[in-house]
């Protein structure tokens, strides 16, 4: 059950008398906020009065004194010490142990050396570590309060879950506990690929309109997207069938989807690339766009390779370092919006008639804001990664055979469980995004393990993203040294099929030869970076072989070895790679089909080998919605008023990603994203 957060709970701990304007006071104990200040954009009204500015040294007297604060991190609950004389900090501790190696742990020093050097919270985010960096400020707004004389009230988080209950109940926030109330027509929550698509089209269109995010920035842009027989298509001159692609979405989907809701991004995705790329393509950002379709896209051919339909219409821009969500975001500024960082969602509010009208959201200073929204919300909050409550409940296939993370950990499902709480209806098949890539070293099993300071008390084992090359068609052993399937196929097969096999993971084992066999063959989509992306495989090989994942061996014995086999799995690979190469000799795999193409001898030492798992990139089951974006009831009629696009829209994958036809997903993104605006703007 989560805390019903009332007004009395909100104020609880405030040292003294503090009144409604101690609701606000946190403002001055976090980074600046930038809300959307334009005309154009929205109306703003206050419930408190807007209390002191941070301090700076000579802006006032310090009580001297060494104070603490906290803040959420990523993973991890992040405590700041500072030290005051009258006029100055003296000295400032971080603890940012929690946090992500390379990353947030990292980046303590150079912000412990910008608090003082700028004697306020007035500092930038570490590249990199932008969520490290928003609750060190926090953290540290806090101290500077403190050293102030003010009041400091500790944020209420609302409950985000249990093992036991990962929806939760929906928390209860009376009126007085309401901060802020922000007006406006069309309320975008989440600033990821499809908020921010949104967003820039609702700013084109001169509509009014208003977005808000969690995090400080925007989010990661994927920049290579799908789009069927959009111009770039045409001037290739390349068309897809679509009935045939409707079928074969269907067919992965194992019919589960609703091909309405697929229709919409077949028919309307190449209207959405011409949107995009009238910004992207002109100054100042220039981007060009580079169009895969074509004997590139294409799975080679042979008379025993599967019935596939590859329609990779793959989008992807280069020649610009701004990342696309960056440019959108710069775009919309520059027609008067802007974006509301630091501003979570917390529940959606609807009328007597069950329209959603707004919603109830929160600041990182702990204000709550109520944002209506007169002609709806768009919900673009991402999937559900983060959230090992939601994981093990609702996917646990998927979570057992992962070894690594490829996710935002800030990906936590909120948007999902606010929407169900509305009464919006979740798919109720599993649809992870897995790519077979998830290094590890010898002896970690596929799926969780603890992790206390991370959210929910887990995290998986592997350090290691994605290894690309993990996806090449080499030959793949469990750990008795046996081959167990046809390692040519859709990236997330192999690592279902390692869920029947001890600790779920797999080795992959090649020899010298292997870009040969790569260029032979001839993966498509991300993969196919192993053999176009000059040195790549031979230095991610170089660098995992000195980090002990990777293993190179003079002889298949010692590969064995270096591997973890014991005497009898020892014994057993060594025949299995016998039996492999008398297969590759006969250009026939009669053991499990594999197409001659991807057969590969293992002969030429050095040898090598490694062990993977799934990585985890996503989740796309989501709210079901109709054509027209709206999510749906469990009734499936629509609910007035409410929209979802990207990872947290449902209707349109189950079972798992099609990840052999490349950017749908985020082609079907920026299409909804549009699609949302549309309906909510009187556009169609």
């Amino acid at each position: 059950m989560s805390e019903q957060l009332t007004r009395r709970s909100f104020l609880k701990g405030v040292a003294g008398a503090v009144g409604a304007a101690a609701v606000s006071s946190i403002a001055g104990c976090a980074a600046k906020e930038s809300p959307a200040t334009s005309a154009a954009a929205e109306s703003t009204t206050t419930a408190a009065e807007t209390a002191t500015e941070t301090a700076s040294a000579g802006n006032g007297t310090y009580i001297p004194g060494t104070y603490t604060g906290t803040a959420d991190g990523i993973h991890s609950t992040i405590t700041v010490t500072m030290t005051f004389d009258e006029e100055k900090v003296t000295d400032v501790v971080l603890d940012v142990s929690g946090e992500t190696p390379g990353y947030g742990q990292d980046a303590g020093d150079a912000l412990k050396e910008a608090l003082l050097a700028a004697q306020s919270t007035e500092i930038d985010a570490v590249s990199g570590s932008t969520i490290t960096s928003q609750a060190v400020i926090t953290a540290a707004g806090k101290c500077f309060a403190q050293a102030r004389g003010e009041a400091v009230m500790e944020v209420i988080t609302v409950d985000k879950g249990s093992a036991d209950d990962w929806l939760g109940t929906e928390p209860i926030i009376d009126d007085s506990s309401i901060a802020e109330t922000w007006d406006t027509d069309i309320l975008i929550v989440g600033a990821g690929n499809g908020g921010m698509c949104a967003a820039a089209y609702a700013a084109q269109k001169g509509l009014k309109f208003r977005v808000i995010e969690q995090n400080p920035v925007v989010q990661d842009t994927r920049h290579w997207y799908g789009a069927i027989d959009s111009s770039e298509s045409k001037k290739a001159g390349v068309t897809v069938n679509r009935k045939k692609l409707l079928a074969e979405i269907s067919r992965y989907a194992s019919g589960k989807c609703d091909q309405r809701v697929v229709s919409t991004w077949i028919n309307e995705s190449a209207a959405m690339h011409d949107f995009v790329a009238g910004i992207l393509e002109s100054d100042p950002y220039n981007y060009s766009c580079v169009f895969t379709a074509g004997e590139e896209a294409r799975w080679p051919e042979s008379p025993d390779s599967p019935d596939y339909m590859f329609p990779e219409q793959e989008h992807t821009y280069h020649g610009s370092q701004i990342p696309r969500n960056e440019v959108f975001q710069q775009y919309i500024e520059g027609l008067g919006y802007s974006v509301d960082f630091n501003t979570s969602l917390v529940k959606l509010e609807k009328d007597g008639n069950g329209r959603v009208t707004g919603i109830i959201a929160q600041k990182s200073s702990g204000e709550f804001v109520r944002i209506n929204a007169a002609k709806g919300v768009l919900l673009a909050c991402g999937g559900y990664p983060g959230n090992p409550y939601m994981m093990e409940a609702l996917d646990p296939l998927g979570t057992s055979v992962t070894t690594a993370c490829s996710f935002s950990p800030s990906d936590q499902g909120m948007g999902i469980r606010a929407a169900m709480w509305a009464g919006a209806s979740l798919d109720k098949e599993a649809a992870p995004m897995l790519f077979d890539r998830g290094l590890v070293a010898p002896g970690v099993d596929g799926g969780y393990v603890d992790s206390p300071s991370s959210f929910g008390g887990k995290a998986f084992p592997g350090t290691v993203k994605q290894y690309n090359p993990g996806t090449q068609p080499f030959l793949k052993v469990n750990r008795k040294g046996l081959r167990f399937t046809n390692e040519s196929s859709p990236y997330n097969d192999t690592s279902y099929a390692a869920g029947n096999q001890p600790g779920r993971v797999y080795a992959q084992i090649h020899d010298a030869n292997y870009m040969e066999d790569i260029k032979r063959f001839h993966t498509i989509g991300c993969s196919a970076m192993a053999r176009n992306v000059p040195g790549m495989m031979e230095g991610q090989i170089a660098q995992y072989v000195e980090e002990g994942l990777i293993f190179q061996a003079d002889t298949l014995e010692e590969l064995a070895d270096k591997l973890g086999f014991d005497a009898e799995a020892k014994a057993s690979f060594l025949a299995t790679v016998e039996r492999y190469n008398e297969l590759y000799d006969a250009q026939s795999d009669d053991d499990f089909g594999k197409m001659a193409p991807r057969l590969s001898a293992i002969r030429q030492a050095p040898f090598y080998g490694c062990w993977l798992g799934a990585s985890l990139l996503t989740t796309e089951q989501g709210i079901a919605i109709n054509e027209n974006t709206q999510a749906l009831d469990e009734n499936r009629n629509p609910i007035e008023g409410l929209y979802i696009t990207g990872d947290m829209s449902g209707s349109f994958f189950a079972n798992n990603y099609p990840c052999l036809m490349p950017g749908v997903a985020c082609g079907r993104t920026l299409t909804f994203a549009i699609k949302a605006i549309k309906q909510m703007g009187g556009l169609e």
